[in-house]
Parts: C-alpha cells; structure tokens; sequence
C-alpha cells in the first residue's frame, strides 16, 4: 500500500488558552516599547518642530498595541485597526518610527496565518498594502513638490532625494512581502501539522480498532476450538452413560463396555483440550494450523463414531494431494462436527457416511447421515463453527436437509486460494 499525503482539514484548529494569553502579553510588551520610544523619538525630536505632542504619542501607542491582544481572534479587523494607525500616526508627525513597523508587521502576518477563508486573507492584505504604497507615493509627491531647501538634496537626475525614496519602496516591498510569504507559510504549516495530527489520531483509533478485533477473533477462535472439542466427546459420552444405564441390570458386561467407553472419552477430551490450552499458551503460534489432528485421522474420528453408536463409513475418492496445515484442521473439524450432529439429531436408527474427495486443485469433504435431519431449525455454535472454518480455509459449505432423508453436510475448498488464505 502506497503512501499517500493526508488530506487537509478544512480549518485551522482554533488558537488555545496558552496562545491567546501570549497575545495579550505581546501587546502589553509592545506598549511599553511603543511608549518608550514616543518619549525618546520625541526628546530626540525626530520630526523637527512638527513633532506631535507626547499626548498623542501615548494615545497611538494604545491604539498601535491594544487591538493585537486579541490578533488571532479578529485577525482582519485587528490588521485594519494597526494600519490606520499606523498611517495616521506618521502621516502626524507622532514621534515613534519602531515598534510601528513591528506591530504592522505582526498583524499583516496573522492574517495571513489564521485566517480560514484564504480569498479573504488574500483581499485584506493586498488592500492595505495597496493602501501603503498609495499613501507612500503621495507623501514622496508631496516631499518632492515642497517648496523647501531642507532635506537632502534634489539636485541631478538621480539625487540623494531619489535614492532615499526608492529605498523607502524597496524597504517596504520587502517588509510587506515578508510579513505576506511569512504568513502564508505559517497557515500551510499548521494546516499540514493539524491533518499529521488528524491522522495520527485516525491511526491510533484504528489500531486499538484493530487490536479489538483480534482480541474478538481470538475469542471466536478458542470458543470454535473448546466447542470442537468438548461437544464431540461429551456428545459421544452422553450416548455411552445412557447405553450403560440402559443394560446396567441386565447386562454387567455392556454396561462396563459403555463406561470404558465414557473414560476413552474423557481421556481424549482431556489430551485435545491440553494440547489445545497449550497452543494457546505458545506465543508463536497464531493460529490452529499446529493442530495434531489432520485428515489422516478420519478414519479414527469415524471409528469412534462407531464405537458410540453411529454406524459411520469412510470413502476417500481421487489420489490425495498437499493440503494444507489449517485446512486439514478445519475440514477435520467440520466432519467431526457433522458426525457429533448427526449422533446427536439423526434418532436411534441414524448412521452416517464421510466421502473425502480430491480433486486436482481442490478438496470437497461430504458428510451425509440418515435419520431426522431437523436441527437446521435450530442452528447453534456448531453450525456457526462450520460456516467459520470454511470461510477460513477458502471455501463454501452447504449444509440442509437431504430430499431422499437425512442430512448432508457438504464444504469444498480450492487448495490454491486456501494456499492464499494462509499466507
């Protein structure tokens, strides 16, 4: 699977307490620089005798810095606020040329980095840059047309006038196209931060999702094994301890045959649920396909359904080939299965035949028995379990009612596509 990039979210996330109170910081930071340099710019005279009084240098450093506390919540009023000020100030001569710059700088940058509606963004900054170059160009017309000897010199086709004027324009391209390139990238950045972080989330969400699954396959997987292995036994332990009590008075022997039959039983349902308990407790292992059981031991599984009352044939049809470990697990179980229902619902007179066929890329087991075959009326675990292992292996499984009588259990498995599944 190709690693792709992740979507963007629609929306910046929303700044947090911690940012808005760094903003609130900044500002009274920037006040206080605003108000020292009014009252050095103005001792320093910087505007000659048409300096500003302090008054008003101390009502533009309020309104320079105060709108910037709340920057990233109003970011295009906040931008608008700082230029007109800004604008309004220099154009009267107040006495503070620094922190000026600085905050028009911040405000120009956070709309640029926070503000979702990008054609927006886009159409505030271009307007007060516009508005910055307009109102440049008529103070340098007004400066050039001054009837004044002050200043630096007009004289020659490039004067120092000149050259003063261009580095005004070159300064400020530069200042207002930083602040511009700046925050944009700032917004691309966080965009991308927040759909890594989006993603991340996802990721986590899926893999404890999937986790959960396991966790939930695995318990599929022991409740399919305990129930294999339990119904079987008990089911032929049950048939036994009725036989025995049926004959217990009359016929001793019987009885003692029918209750060895019950500790053969027991025995093996102790040996599989052991070996079963200790394929679980294997880490390595992570799925049944270490089973001992395989199809080389239908005929054992058939013998015991004789042994118990089930009169059972085996016919292996077609020359066997490699099948696979959880596949040869699987159809064991399910004609296991089959033969335990067939004990259990087929009635006294019921018996069974297990056909085992191999075909040249397939394997198709086919469990039939006589008698009723009504317990498809009431499915449980058994039914669930076979339909399981099945799907597990690959393969489909037909299991109803015969038209002539009895029942059939039926699964067919490509040996190809069961290859597939294990690996």
């Amino acid at each position: 699977m190709s690693e792709t990039t992740p979507a963007l979210p629609h929306r910046r996330p929303r700044p947090t307490s911690r940012e808005l109170r760094a903003d609130a910081v900044l500002a009274g930071a920037l006040l206080l620089g605003a108000i020292l340099s009014a009252a050095l710019g103005s001792v320093a005279g910087v505007y000659g005798e048409d300096t500003a009084d302090l008054t008003w240098a101390l009502l533009y450093a309020v309104a320079l810095t105060a709108p910037l506390a709340v920057r990233r919540r109003f970011p295009e009023v906040v931008a608008v606020l700082v230029a007109l000020a800004y604008f309004v100030a220099v154009s009267f001569h107040i006495p503070e040329i620094y922190v000026g710059n600085i905050a028009l700088f911040i405000a120009m940058y956070t709309v640029g980095a926070w503000v979702d509606d990008r054609r927006r963004a886009t159409i505030v900054r271009v307007l007060i840059i516009i508005g910055m170059f307009v109102w440049l160009l008529i103070t340098t017309f007004q400066s050039a047309t001054a009837p004044t000897d002050e200043g630096f010199s007009r004289v020659g086709v490039f004067s120092p006038f000149l050259a003063f004027m261009l580095i005004q324009l070159l300064v400020n391209a530069a200042f207002f196209g930083g602040a511009y390139y700046m925050g944009d990238r700032a917004y691309a950045s966080a965009m991308q931060r927040a759909a890594l972080e989006e993603r991340t989330a996802d990721l986590e969400r899926e893999r404890e999702r999937t986790a959960a699954q396991a966790v939930a396959l695995d318990r599929v997987r022991i409740a399919r094994e305990l129930h294999d292995v339990v119904a079987h036994h008990v089911s032929a332990m049950g048939v036994q301890a009725g036989a025995a009590r049926a004959v217990l008075e009359r016929d001793p022997a019987a009885a003692r045959t029918a209750l060895l039959g019950i500790e053969s039983s027991a025995r093996s349902a102790l040996t599989e649920l052991r070996q079963l308990l200790e394929t679980l407790r294997t880490p390595s292992v992570a799925a049944p396909s270490e089973s001992t059981v395989s199809l080389s031991a239908l005929g054992e599984l058939v013998e015991h359904a004789r042994e118990n009352g089930l009169p059972t044939t085996l016919t292996v049809v077609g020359e066997p080939i490699e099948v696979p470990a959880l596949v040869q697990v699987n159809t064991y179980r399910i004609a296991q299965e089959a033969l335990t229902n067939a004990r259990r619902h087929g009635g006294p007179d019921a018996a069974a035949d297990v056909r085992l066929r191999y075909g040249a890329n397939n394997l198709e087991l086919e469990v039939t028995n006589t008698g009723r075959g009504a317990w498809l009326d009431r499915p449980g675990l058994g039914m669930l379990g076979m339909r399981e292992r099945a799907a597990a292996s690959g393969g489909t499984l037909e299991v109803g009612p015969r038209a002539r009588g009895g029942f059939l259990v039926r699964v067919r498995i490509p040996i190809p596509a069961a290859a597939e599944v294990l690996a």
